[in-house]
């Protein structure tokens, strides 16, 4: 396949692959959704840089010398392990995941569904990442899944329960976070909201 230079190129109608979209070589950011493409915003306000910087430090202090790894987008993630390039219809970088199966790191992004995926919300991904990406998490079996609101200072934790997610708890002001993923590490919500 011929690398592609620019977003203009190609049917944001049709449905592309994992193979085409690694011959994608623009600067624009963009996720697979189910085939489709689906453009992510510009770049992040200094407030969720800051949010996800304090949340990233956090797991990589912990993670130090440990099996499971932290990464931050843009990374990506093809949720549904698959060795045919040809047959993945989904990439996302969400903004922090941790992958405790080393088996599915590749030297291009993560090849399999994460232990935990963090998004931090904003006006412009509000509902793909409360609705589209839930969902795709949901069905990936991705075990946990935090969503952090920034400005309310108030951080979901969702824990798949069977097939489905379940609210685990609404995290608000100063309360600790006790990682059900990762045994030992507790966070502050303080600390991640510390601007």
């Amino acid at each position: 396949m011929k690398p592609i230079y620019a977003l203009s190129e190609l049917d944001l109608k049709k449905q592309y692959t994992y193979a085409d979209y690694i011959n994608w070589w623009f600067d624009d950011r963009v996720e697979l959704i189910k085939g489709y493409i689906r453009k992510m915003s510009p770049g992040a306000s200094r407030t969720h840089q800051t949010i996800s910087t304090n949340i990233i430090t956090e797991f990589a202090l912990f993670l130090k010398h440990r099996k499971c790894k932290v990464f931050h987008a843009p990374f990506d993630v093809r949720l549904l392990r698959n060795t045919n390039d040809h047959e993945v219809t989904t990439v996302v970088q969400p903004d922090i995941c941790i992958v405790c199966n080393e088996e599915y790191l590749e030297e291009n992004g993560c090849n399999g569904a994460p232990t935990i995926i963090i998004e931090i919300l904003s006006t412009s991904n509000s509902k793909h990442d409360l609705v589209t990406k839930f969902k795709l998490y949901e069905e990936a079996k991705v075990g946990e899944y935090w969503i952090v609101y920034p400005y309310e200072k108030v951080l979901d934790v969702y824990h798949l329960q069977g097939d489905n997610y379940a609210l685990f708890k609404k995290y608000v002001e100063d309360e600790l976070i006790d990682v059900k993923s990762l045994a030992g590490l507790t966070i502050s919500l303080k600390d991640i909201f510390e601007i």
